[in-house]
């Protein structure tokens, strides 16, 4: 008989996806749009996270959307840079942890910088769908699974 990661893992198989798990967390990524520019990269990488406890028959479920940049800006007009090369740095408060947001969210900022087709709703319909078909409750949780 077949675990249920197994079973979630070979529906997603055809997100061309990374699997990871570490103490019984399992994580999903799989990058969804890049753009690259003159000596710079960035990356924007869909993430889920389970949690799996069989004695509780609960999968606890969270997923967010993660941007990972590398190289120098140009600046120009269109940026909140001054013109010419430079290195751009963004800063935040993370004195409540780190930013967070319903993936909804994160997908609404990241359409205005990426263009990308990616249903991350599907895969959170077919990870609900596998774990309530083996008599599974699915949680979702807003903040990462731990």
């Amino acid at each position: 008989m077949a675990t249920i990661i197994n079973t979630i893992r070979q529906a997603l198989s055809s997100y061309d996806g990374k699997w990871n798990e570490k103490k019984g967390l399992w994580d999903f990524s799989a990058t969804i749009a890049e753009r690259k520019a003159f000596l710079s990269k960035k990356q924007l990488t869909y993430s889920c996270k389970m949690r799996i406890d069989d004695d509780a028959r609960i999968v606890r479920f969270s997923e967010m959307l993660m941007e990972v940049g590398s190289g120098f800006s140009s600046g120009g007009f269109d940026s909140d840079m001054s013109s010419g090369f430079g290195v751009k740095k963004e800063t935040y408060n993370t004195f409540g942890g780190s930013r967070q947001g319903t993936i909804e969210e994160q997908s609404g900022l990241f359409g205005k910088e990426y263009t990308y087709q990616f249903n991350y709703q599907d895969i959170r319909e077919k990870v609900r769908f596998i774990v309530e078909s083996a008599g599974y409750r699915f949680e979702y949780q807003i903040l990462p699974v731990k």
